[in-house]
């Protein structure tokens, strides 16, 4: 409990045993002005239900401002969790929206770089085939000059006579 209402409870308390202690002098009569008129009444008991109904107005008055708190309360509450849904959906939307422009930035990626490896494939292709035409054309050439150096060769061998090899004496 809060420390306000066990105050509230005992003072409460304290002023029902103080009446009661005390209640030949709350019971005794005597002359009241009620300023038109007077009028004979216990005037203890009359502080005391005078007491009493302000005890009530201010039960009443502070269960009205708990209950309208706690009203106030469900229905921010409510707001809130409407509020938070709705900062869900939309927290989940830019998530599904991030992964979908994520998809098509990878896409493109891979678009990209498929025709870059299309590129590429062409070019070693084209390099290829320039290398394997160079290397025929060097091949040719080289046959050529083979070539003509063995006709040299021949060519020289009929112009000379046949050396013959004698025997050395040594």
């Amino acid at each position: 409990m809060r420390i306000r209402t066990i105050l509230l409870i005992v003072s409460i308390a304290l002023m029902a045993g103080f009446a009661a202690l005390n209640m030949d002098e709350f019971s005794r009569p005597s002359m009241l002005s009620l300023g038109v008129t007077t009028v004979q009444a216990p005037l203890g008991m009359v502080m005391l239900v005078l007491l009493v109904a302000v005890l009530l107005v201010f039960l009443a008055t502070t269960l009205y401002i708990q209950s309208t708190h706690l009203l106030e309360m469900r229905q921010s509450t409510r707001a809130l969790a409407t509020q938070r849904e709705l900062a869900d959906r939309a927290e989940a939307s830019r998530f599904t929206e991030l992964r979908h422009y994520l998809e098509v930035q990878a896409q493109n990626a891979q678009q990209r770089e498929a025709a870059h490896a299309t590129v590429l494939a062409e070019r070693l292709a084209q390099t290829q085939d320039a290398l394997v035409a160079k290397i025929d054309q060097s091949g040719n050439t080289l046959a050529a000059y083979i070539g003509e150096l063995e006709d040299r060769l021949d060519s020289r061998d009929a112009v000379r006579p046949a050396r013959v090899d004698t025997p050395s004496l040594l």
